[in-house]
């Protein structure tokens, strides 16, 4: 029997061979970091299988992923609280042509958590509209 989609939907969900191939599914399906998106490259190029054949099987590319994937990990962005989602559904809904001091901090701060960045809001108001509008963007995926 072919193993496809429609045999691993019919698997019961606590077996190890429906986990492994979900884990293996998912993991290919979103890269963690930069090591996984160089791999996919790698691979449909074919350039992976070059090294293979001229470096033999271990040729430290699982390594070299795996330490890419942690030095320069793609980041998912965070949930927001709720008290973060009434807040910015009312900044959003008053459609302000001008953010407060205080308005900026505190939209500074929301945006850094969720993006696990460390941006600092010194009143540039090109900056400022970026990071509004990119959070505004999150903000009505969010609402989806």
């Amino acid at each position: 029997m072919e193993k496809d989609l429609e045999y691993y939907e019919k698997l019961d969900k606590r077996t190890k061979e429906y986990k492994e191939w979900k884990e293996k599914r998912e993991s290919e399906a979103s890269p963690k970091g930069l090591g996984d998106s160089i791999e996919k490259i790698t691979k449909a190029t074919g350039i992976a299988d070059v090294v293979k054949f001229v470096a033999g099987e271990d040729c430290g590319c699982a390594e070299r992923k795996d330490k890419l994937n942690e030095l320069f990990p793609y980041k998912e962005p965070q949930c927001l609280k709720e008290n973060e989602y009434r807040w910015l559904s009312s900044l959003y809904e008053s459609n302000a042509k001008a953010l407060s001091s205080s308005n900026q901090k505190r939209l500074y701060k929301i945006y850094n958590r969720v993006f696990g960045t460390n941006k600092q809001g010194g009143g540039c108001s090109s900056c400022v509209i970026k990071v509004y509008n990119k959070m505004k963007d999150y903000f009505e995926k969010y609402n989806k």
